[in-house]
């Protein structure tokens, strides 16, 4: 029963935090916010962090110590290669790949009030590791999860939010085809969305 609870639990969040910034919801709160749109990234990052901690600590509390397997030394060294691989993998991403202060919403309260500056087909980067793949974050998170995974209840977690990570990520790339168009379209045919090497570029 507790493993149905914590799916549920997990999948209210995951369900709450993909409405919160999709389409729908966010061109709604345009209209109703107006220029103070602005603040509604940071906003987001916010009460997704409040939600979020009370979730992990129930979470916790749920979990029994107990693993499903013993972990033998090649297992336990796999993981930690695993999971100090996924970490660079992450960081590298979001510090140079990604816009942080984009991402929590600061670089729009800087903007906030001046003019908005239009968007060009080719203003999004495609270099570094995002020339490899599309979402290095999101593989990152995902091999970090399973990682980490050690009982009934990592299992559980880890298996909703795989499967919002996927569900996620088709959203925003069509949110992303919507914004950059056909250059973002030819981009998904020349590099891969999660899984390195699995295309062949074939750029001019």
């Amino acid at each position: 029963m507790k493993y149905l609870l914590i799916a549920l639990l997990w999948t209210a969040y995951c369900t709450l935090h993909s409405y919160l910034i999709s389409i729908r919801f966010t061109n709604l709160m345009q209209r109703i916010l107006k220029k103070y749109f602005a603040f509604y990234r940071l906003f987001y990052v916010l009460l997704s962090l409040i939600l979020l901690i009370p979730l992990i600590n129930y979470t916790l509390q749920l979990t029994g110590n107990k693993a499903i397997v013993n972990d033998g030394i090649a297992l336990e060294i796999l993981r930690y290669i695993l999971s100090f691989g996924s970490m660079i993998l992450f960081f590298r991403a979001f510090f140079f790949d990604y816009d942080v202060l984009s991402f929590f919403g600061i670089r729009q309260i800087l903007s906030f009030g001046k003019p908005k500056k239009i968007s060009h087909p080719e203003d999004f980067k495609r270099s570094g590791l995002l020339g490899i793949i599309r979402h290095p974050m999101y593989l990152a998170l995902i091999i970090y999860l399973w990682s980490q995974t050690r009982s009934l209840t990592d299992i559980v977690v880890s298996s909703v939010l795989t499967i919002y990570i996927l569900v996620g990520t088709r959203l925003e790339e069509k949110k992303l085809v919507l914004e950059f168009g056909e250059s973002y379209i030819n981009y998904q045919k020349e590099v891969p969305m999660l899984i390195p090497f699995t295309k062949i570029k074939a750029r001019k």
